[in-house]
């Protein structure tokens, strides 16, 4: 019974071991790398389905451990919080401990300095005065602590002499830094939030304004953020430009904003500040940072209906070559509203394309008409299009993929497809009642990463601290030195010296040698 009370303190005394401390930092770093080689819900919820699709029976064990979910898990916070417990159970007896041995002198000299690996004596002129003297000046910076024969255990005058304290020092510096990371990041992942926008550069709407969740295309956020109280700004993308290698490796993205910050998101665009972002070249405002994170292509369509009135759409497409990007995706467009009084029939009459567009147009096949992409730089646009006309789903109240459309509406015969056509930049087809197509060329857009962490310059500084720490717990060597003096029988004074590392033995062999030496009046030895 009396074992079984003990239970508990000795759980404890388990949990704030410097022993387990270590192994949970290993399991931590252990239990992150499934986070690095699987795809996360947070990051890709498309990527997991698709995963768990070609996977099968495993992808649905890993579900169920959650390695889809790593950081978000429950084993990986038990580890994080047993981690941060066990830390602050280990740094606050030590603290104390230090605390206690920074206030307590030099242990005495041990009886017999032979036994020590670091000893030597010899015989010295003068009285013990100015020996004592010398004994000082050589121990300067030392803590020094002074025993008389009565208190030493050889019976002998005695000084003890102890430097390194900061080792210990630095190593509480260094848990401290470590807790201060896992505090900074575990607050900085409840407060912080990021989001995803595309932006079309030089078109009308190639603005966006960080002011609310729905101008995100993707947005998540921590525990503690509720969308409601984002940093206000503007960013307007006035053009893109991509450098390429010869082989079509891009090199750098580069595009100019204009930017504005709280109330002066109101201003003219002419009055608000400029920018050259470029990738791993941020623009910090408002306690966000916006970075450049890539391009695509964004083709233009005009459709002109029978009745003369025009339309005119710019979406981006997506790009299914990350290298040459060949793109893919969709446009929907509504017939005007006069010309099918109608609602029913409206709807029957939209227009929907869908295909490919090539920045740089590369024909292959029998008859050259299978589009390619040669190059990723628009230098010879051009588009492979299917035409459809019916109902494209707009009027439904589902939401509708930009990329592809609904093959429900192909299958049922709600779309019908009229015409596949390949298209250059200025060429039209006409459809059977007279509407045309135009393909009027395209523009870049830019990927914007809108990051939002007040914790980051926090979690820097720790990690400084943590670092600093470290240096100098490996640097710092705790050492000792003892001084014993006595008359000699011949004359003079005899002094006996003994040295001991409490930690790496490397380098303390010529610092007590320097120190012996001085002490007996030895030349300091010759290098050869």
């Amino acid at each position: 019974m009396k074992n079984v009370k003990r239970l508990p303190l000795l759980a404890w005394r388990w949990l704030t071991s410097m022993r387990t401390a270590l192994m949970l930092l290993f399991l931590l770093a252990l239990g992150a790398i499934p986070g690095a080689l699987l795809p996360q819900r947070s990051l890709n919820e498309t990527k997991v389905d698709e995963y768990l699709a070609a996977n099968g029976k495993l992808a649905e064990v890993y579900d169920k451990l959650q390695l889809f979910d790593v950081f978000s898990s429950t084993w990986f916070t038990a580890i994080y919080v047993l981690l941060f417990v066990s830390l602050i159970g280990c740094i606050i007896p030590r603290s104390w401990d230090h605390y206690q041995a920074w206030k307590t002198p030099p242990v005495r000299a041990p009886r017999n300095f032979e036994r020590l690996p670091l000893h030597g004596s010899g015989v010295v002129e003068g009285d013990s005065a100015q020996v004592e003297a010398s004994i000082r000046s050589a121990l300067k910076g030392w803590r020094i602590a002074e025993y008389q024969p009565e208190d030493d255990r050889a019976g002998k005058h005695s000084f003890a002499a102890e430097k390194g304290y900061a080792r210990e020092l630095f190593n509480l510096v260094f848990h401290l830094g470590l807790v201060g990371v896992l505090l900074t990041v575990g607050f900085g992942k409840m407060v912080y939030y990021e989001g995803q926008v595309i932006v079309v550069a030089g078109a009308e709407n190639a603005e966006f304004c960080n002011t609310a969740v729905a101008n995100f295309d993707s947005f998540r956020a921590g525990s503690l953020v509720d969308g409601t109280q984002l940093d206000p700004f503007c960013v307007h993308v006035n053009d893109f430009s991509a450098d390429y290698l010869p082989s079509g490796q891009a090199i750098m993205f580069t595009s100019n904003v204009d930017y504005a910050v709280g109330d002066d998101v109101f201003k003219d665009h002419s009055q608000w500040q400029k920018y050259q972002l470029k990738v791993n070249h941020p623009l910090r405002l408002a306690g966000s940072r916006v970075y450049l994170q890539g391009h695509g292509f964004a083709p233009r369509f005009t459709v002109k209906w029978p009745n003369g009135e025009t339309r005119t759409q710019m979406v981006q497409f997506r790009p299914d070559d990350p290298r040459l990007f060949l793109s893919s995706g969709v446009m929907r467009f509504d017939p005007p509203a006069g010309m099918y009084p109608d609602l029913q029939e409206r709807r029957t009459k939209g227009i929907a394309i869908q295909g490919l567009f090539a920045p740089t147009a590369a024909w292959s096949g029998e008859k050259g008409q299978l589009l390619q992409s040669a190059f990723p730089a628009m230098r010879d646009p051009a588009v492979a299009i299917d035409i459809y006309r019916g109902d494209a789903g707009l009027d439904s109240g589902r939401g509708q993929s930009i990329f592809s459309l609904d093959p429900s509406l192909l299958h049922t015969g709600a779309l019908q497809k009229l015409e596949r056509v390949n298209l250059k930049v200025g060429e039209k087809i006409t459809l059977d009642d007279g509407t045309e197509v135009t393909f009027d060329g395209a523009n870049e857009f830019a990927n914007l990463q809108i990051s939002h962490d007040p914790t980051q310059a926090w979690v820097l500084v720790t990690s400084l601290i943590m670092l600093g720490g470290l240096v100098g717990s490996l640097t710092v060597k705790r050492r000792r030195i003892w001084v014993r003096i006595s008359p000699a029988a011949e004359g003079g004074t005899l002094v006996e010296t003994a040295g001991l590392s409490r930690t790496d033995r490397a380098g303390w062999g010529a610092e007590y040698e320097r120190i012996h030496r001085q002490l007996l009046g030895l030349p300091e030895p010759e290098d050869e």
